[in-house]
């Protein structure tokens, strides 16, 4: 009984420390394998902007009442490892959306094998720069924005490039931004050009200007975004390893891909 207190204890504890958000959305998809919701949200009110993006909801009995189209109203409970939602209520029923609208079919997923089109961005020096610069070198490429403050998202994957560059140097590690209102080379700069900067292998890229170049690499890539010019960015990330002529290597679909995998899959097809 005295370490069921404990325990008690320790977990108020640690819920003590937690920040609790209302969000209001509407469920775009469910996902009961991943316990994931993708929810297009409205402003959370000092946290983030309009998104669409994936919740994580850890009791499967309260996830399995909820379907596409419902508009819930719920709390985000910010862990700093991993937030979680709960206490959902279903209020009645909201607009799906249709990701044709937002992209040209003609930019498709490329299988393991095919060779990814050159595409032209910034670097942080507001210089063009673009993939076939690095033909010769293996490259391996992850998506993110600046504005996404969940820390198991895009920040999870520029640390774990981080942690990557280190044991690669041979290897040219390339973010791309596919924010092209907002994120500029100058706004990058101040995010990550001092993380960058340490490392001749690690480059940010902006697709300010560059619309069609982005959607073409990230759709080729396996990833996806939509939402931009509305202010309520949604996502699914992808990472992708391309060999010396761009020949696609290997993909890692999400933001939940460990850096030992990558690390292995690299050591086996690049060496």
């Amino acid at each position: 009984m005295r370490y069921l207190y404990i325990l008690i204890f320790i977990t108020l504890s640690c819920e003590a420390k937690r920040e609790v958000y209302d969000v209001k959305g509407t469920i775009q998809s469910v996902d009961t394998n991943t316990y994931q919701l993708i929810i297009a949200h409205d402003t959370i009110p000092n946290l983030m902007m309009p998104m669409t993006m994936p919740f994580f909801v850890p009791n499967l009995q309260e996830l399995e009442k909820l379907s596409v189209g419902d508009s819930v109203h719920f709390e985000l409970v910010w862990d700093e490892i991993k937030p979680f939602s709960r206490n959902f209520k279903i209020i009645g029923k909201g607009m799906v959306a249709d990701y044709d609208d937002f992209f040209d079919d003609e930019f498709s997923e490329l299988k393991v094998g095919n060779i990814i089109d050159d595409a032209s961005f910034l670097d942080l020096d507001s210089m063009d720069v673009s993939l076939s610069k690095y033909d010769g070198k293996y490259k391996f490429i992850s998506f993110i924005f600046s504005r996404c403050p969940m820390p198991n998202l895009c920040p999870a994957v520029v640390l774990k490039n981080a942690a990557l560059v280190t044991q690669f140097p041979e290897i040219e590690f390339i973010i791309v931004s596919f924010d092209y209102k907002y994120d500029t080379p100058l706004i990058l700069n101040k995010a990550y050009g001092a993380s960058t900067n340490r490392h001749p292998n690690w480059s940010v890229w902006s697709s300010f200007g560059k619309v069609e170049d982005i959607y073409r690499l990230i759709k080729q890539s396996g990833g996806d975004f939509w939402g931009v010019e509305q202010e309520k960015i949604g996502h699914k990330l992808a990472s992708v390893l391309l060999g010396k002529k761009r020949k696609l290597l290997g993909v890692w679909k999400g933001e939940e891909w460990k850096v030992e995998e990558v690390s292995n899959a690299i050591k086996l097809i690049a060496n």
